[in-house]
């Protein structure tokens, strides 16, 4: 296992919680992390819906 981020790694737990499959848990993954590099690595509480429309 790799170094997470807290943030990405809730993102996993509460992914799990719910049950989802371990292919739905690496795509949503993998999304998230594009966007988070896509704004220049900024915490995602800190963007806005523009920021969405953005990417």
């Amino acid at each position: 296992m790799t170094h997470s981020s807290p943030f990405l790694e809730s993102i996993r737990q509460e992914i799990r919680l719910r049950g989802y499959s371990l292919r739905t848990e690496k795509a949503y993954l993998y999304w998230i992390k594009r966007y988070i590099l896509f704004h220049h690595k900024a915490h995602p509480i800190t963007l806005s819906s523009v920021d969405v429309i953005t990417f």
